[in-house]
């Protein structure tokens, strides 16, 4: 697909299609996640959490060479072996400038096998359909955590948005354990009370 005009869905069905062809399991994190939580925004990123065997690296690589995204086997092969940070092979669409970045399950990543095991499969329409998305509790936890690095204002507005969209809906206990054991609880109950109008 060479068309500089692609719409940035069609990329997102173009990252999946290769991680569905590879068979690894995944989930969407993120700005496109909150489409099914909450408010909609223009983002040109796209983050998913991969579970990646070491046999599926050179399928990985390949499929998505066939869909303009070069990503050599050798580099995707360093980031998963790297013992320490938590950066993302980047997938950069040769022709539109659309990016996904796959963080990676790692050995001992408690918080992000949990999120993996309570993933969600929702039908985002057309060109997406069905596709596997953080739980909302976990979205807001893993905003969460980048706000508390990055300070950020869209984690803040992104994390209000699924407030408001979701209301009673939450597992609230969950969200309270997780925050806790991830240090961002102060964050948290800052965000959750300037929510405006919600009552939990």
């Amino acid at each position: 697909m060479t068309d500089p005009d692609m719409s940035f869905a069609y990329f997102l069905r173009l990252v999946l299609d290769a991680i569905e062809a590879t068979g690894i399991d995944y989930l969407i994190g993120g700005s496109v996640a909150v489409w099914a939580w909450g408010e909609p925004r223009t983002t040109r990123d796209f983050d998913l959490v991969i579970n990646l065997p070491f046999e599926a690296i050179m399928p990985l690589s390949q499929e998505l060479e066939k869909r303009d995204m070069l990503v050599p086997a050798e580099i995707i092969l360093d980031l998963l072996i790297k013992p320490q940070g938590d950066l993302p092979i980047n997938a950069i669409h040769l022709y539109t400038g659309y990016k996904a970045e796959f963080f990676l399950l790692r050995y001992g990543d408690t918080y992000r096998e949990m999120a993996l095991s309570r993933r969600r499969l929702v039908d985002l329409g057309p060109p997406l359909g069905e596709v596997y998305v953080h739980a909302p509790e976990d979205l807001i936890l893993n905003k969460l955590r980048y706000f508390s690095i990055s300070q950020q204002p869209k984690h803040v507005r992104d994390i209000t948005s699924i407030l408001l969209t979701m209301e009673k809906e939450l597992d609230m206990d969950y969200l309270d354990q997780w925050a806790d054991y991830l240090k961002v609880t102060e964050i948290w109950e800052e965000i959750r009370q300037q929510a405006i109008g919600i009552e939990f």
